[in-house]
């Protein structure tokens, strides 16, 4: 990136003013080194989000920002519905509240060796992963509706479960204004036997050794020490959720001219927060997030299954569960002035920090856990909302490494068998049903994790509570 266009804020923080079309500044939050590397069409796609109606305070990018459809990964952007503000599927993305799900174990490493071969042969067989894996339920119309509109509480009432999961939910594993007659019945369709499934790309399910702590009171609050093991959960709302953004982008682009909008980008395609059609994709979008929560449960219920066999006195409890592709409508100060606002989070995370309303109960006192995923082999990290800058960037945070290579770029250079083998004599082992999947998610395509957790903790994005590394990685 060019960064002679951006004036410096901080060592962390970079601005472009307003010019040609812009409504706000762009943001973006950084070290000197992950922005020089970012490419220029995230600077552009910011910039454009920019330009969007009814756009407030700044259009924001995270440390992991990267190009996307539309809004780049990485990317935030609040909307006010009173100035005309807009809701954009291109600012949510196609995978709807793909999200982390960390659960505690109460295990060693030492623990895990033993078995550690046998366990991750058991988690592969008995967690669907891949494209267009499918799951042992089917739901019809009328439990598809159930789920759309319970999301992890519907879950937890069919079995796959236990309540007390729910407080450690965002949204309480249920976000309210589900609209089951905006999604279509093609994207009921492809999530029929999808529940309970990981899906492709960077998605895993990932067992991880804490091997170091930042903040020991609150990795103590949330149950962390040295040597723990834990799961982590990373995946969304499957075929449901690209579906309802295909529909709606589609629909949102041919509609913009008589909404009167222009678009600097037509992956931007957006509608009124409060016309009829930006009120269908926001019940539609509320659906996808309910199915992404409900997803993560099943799975959730699914692991316990597996680890019951092996460590039978076992009930991995949740941490935590949060999503990073969602429109959440929340309260904000802007210039002094508390605001309900639509906020985008596209591949960024809430970080609500202590004292906060809306936090679960359990982490009134200590801010929300923040996840950052890593690749494969490269470290992941927990975090935790900082509470020192509530308002920052609409109380967001970055959710992973990032990519640095496409897709393409990554097989020209990896192959699956190589990197699966790399990582053994590290003592990782990896999972997956494709070896062309595995060389896409190489470590080395994605950004240097740890740069970019440094980069969020010194932004006061979220502040770092623990490290953790990768044991076993079941890959889509």
């Amino acid at each position: 990136m060019d960064l002679s266009r951006l004036q410096r804020i901080s060592p962390t923080e970079w601005r472009l003013e307003p010019h040609d079309a812009m409504r706000v500044p762009a943001v973006l939050y950084a070290s000197e080194k992950l922005i020089a590397e970012m490419d220029d069409k995230v600077l552009e796609q910011i910039a454009n989000v920019a330009c969007l109606p009814g756009i407030v305070d700044a259009a924001y990018a995270m440390p992991d920002a990267h190009w996307g459809y539309g809004f780049p990964i990485g990317g935030v952007a609040a909307f006010d519905p009173d100035e005309g503000g807009i809701i954009s599927a291109g600012g949510v993305g196609f995978d709807i509240s793909c999200g982390v799900r960390t659960l505690l174990t109460g295990l060693k490493r030492a623990d895990l060796e033993p078995c550690k071969e046998e366990l991750a042969h058991s988690l592969s067989r008995t967690i669907p992963a891949g494209l267009g894996s499918t799951g042992r339920i089917v739901l019809d119309e009328i439990e598809m509706d159930r789920m759309l509109v319970g999301g992890a509480g519907w879950a937890v009432e069919q079995g796959y479960g236990r309540a007390e999961d729910l407080d450690h939910i965002e949204e309480g594993g249920r976000i309210s204004g589900a609209s089951t007659d905006a999604v279509s019945q093609r994207a009921r369709h492809r999530q029929r036997d999808e529940m309970g499934t990981l899906g492709s790309g960077n998605h895993y399910l990932e067992v991880q050794q804490v091997t170091a702590i930042s903040d020991n009171a609150v990795a103590t609050s949330f149950g962390l020490a040295p040597g723990d093991i834990v799961v982590s959960i990373h995946c969304g709302s499957r075929g449901l959720g690209h579906q309802i953004g295909t529909d709606f982008l589609r629909e949102m682009a041919l509609a913009a001219p008589a909404h009167g909008i222009t678009l600097p980008d037509l992956e931007l395609a957006c509608a009124p927060i409060r016309s009829e059609l930006g009120q269908r994709y926001l019940g539609a979008m509320r659906a996808g997030i309910n199915c992404a929560l409900a997803n993560r449960q099943i799975i959730t219920y699914l692991t316990r299954r597996v680890f019951a066999h092996f460590f039978p006195e076992i009930t991995l409890p949740v941490l935590f569960d949060v999503s990073h592709n969602t429109c959440k409508e929340e309260e904000h100060e802007v210039a002094g002035k508390r605001r309900r606002l639509f906020v985008h989070r596209k591949g960024a995370t809430r970080a609500f920090g202590a004292g906060r309303p809306g936090l679960p109960p359990a982490f009134a006192a200590t801010g929300q856990p923040v996840f950052i995923g890593g690749s494969m082999g490269t470290m992941s990290a927990i975090m935790v909302g900082a509470a020192e800058r509530p308002e920052h960037a609409f109380a967001s945070s970055c959710h992973g490494a990032g990519r640095q290579l496409s897709r393409h770029q990554a097989l020209r250079q990896w192959h699956g068998r190589q990197i699966v083998d790399e990582l053994r004599k590290r003592g990782i082992i990896i999972k997956s049903p494709s070896m062309r999947g595995v060389a896409e998610e190489a470590p080395g395509a994605y950004k240097d994790s740890a740069a970019v957790v440094e980069a969020a903790h010194l932004a006061g994005l979220s502040r770092k509570v623990a490290a953790l590394e990768p044991v076993i990685c079941i890959k889509g």
